[in-house]
């Protein structure tokens, strides 16, 4: 009983943290490039983890940490990127609706990777979710035509990176500490971090003394330490008392959080955009709606 009471509290906490990531994207895109923004946003949070939890990865087998690694570039490190590569194209709150489908791709790549069967009503919520998220972006692009809407596919990609990266924890990291995971995540992607931010030109003089920086490197720092950091554990921990669909299911409640950030930022959101984002939602529901341990 303690245990379900403890998952939907991780599962609201998780939707105003990340739900609030997006805007914060998107303001630290203001001085900082994509590169140079993801690669920040892993070094500083493998800082904080690396302190909280170095230690715990000692007696890690070597299988053991053949998934961490494959799970934190999968989960973490490729969609740091990705994310801000399509911020610099779409609005944020489009971002995390797309966003939305991780546990309609938690479902698909669970049957096709590992076996996990699904019910048919599983199977209709991904068909509605898919519907909505073309929807989604043919009437993003139409109201921004000043946007390039193929950027939306970036956030597709990181969805999927997202949900393999849930099914791997699910299936192969049950029984390790959620610090565990999110520090031995954290020790594989940062050397690749810091090369791609030497590479960015981020340490140019043009960079450093740009007045955009500082506020920049704020909103970073809160992305990092909140939106990677922090939130990285709670949801390695939500996966493991829950199940891979009910953890990835965060993005319910998140779109809600950035659409309300995204229009207090001056985000156009038309009235079909808010009928593709209930189909979305719906799909997602639906795809959630068989009780797997939950």
């Amino acid at each position: 009983m303690q245990q379900n009471s403890n998952k939907w509290v991780y599962l609201i906490i998780l939707s105003l943290i990340w739900g609030s990531s997006f805007i914060l994207i998107k303001k630290a895109l203001i001085g900082l490039t994509p590169l140079q923004l993801g690669s920040l946003r892993i070094i500083i949070s493998g800082v904080i983890l690396f302190f909280a939890g170095f230690s715990s990865l000692k007696k890690l087998s070597k299988t053991t940490i053949k998934w961490i690694v494959l799970s934190g570039f999968l989960g973490t490190f490729f969609p740091a990127f990705l994310f801000a590569f399509a911020e610099t194209e779409i609005d944020s709150a489009i971002a995390s609706i797309l966003n939305s489908i991780v546990p309609i791709n938690t479902i698909i790549l669970g049957f096709v990777a590992f076996r996990i069967f699904s019910s048919r009503q599983q199977i209709i919520g991904v068909a509605i979710g898919f519907v909505g998220t073309i929807l989604l972006i043919t009437n993003g692009a139409t109201i921004n035509p000043d946007q390039n809407y193929w950027y939306a596919f970036l956030v597709i990609i990181a969805t999927i990176m997202y949900a393999l990266s849930v099914n791997i924890i699910k299936r192969h990291l049950q029984n390790v500490p959620a610090i565990t995971i999110a520090v031995g995540n954290f020790v594989a992607i940062i050397i690749p971090a810091v090369i791609v931010l030497i590479y960015s030109g981020f340490f140019t003089s043009e960079v450093i003394q740009s007045p955009e920086l500082p506020m920049s490197l704020f909103y970073i720092v809160l992305l990092s330490i909140f939106g990677t950091a922090i939130a990285k554990v709670l949801f390695n921990k939500l996966v493991q008392i829950s199940t891979p669909v009910f953890a990835s299911s965060v993005t319910y409640l998140m779109p809600v959080v950035a659409v309300i950030w995204g229009l207090m930022d001056g985000e156009g959101f038309g009235v079909w955009q808010i009928v593709a984002t209930l189909i979305i939602l719906l799909g997602v529901y639906l795809a959630n709606s068989r009780k797997l341990g939950s």
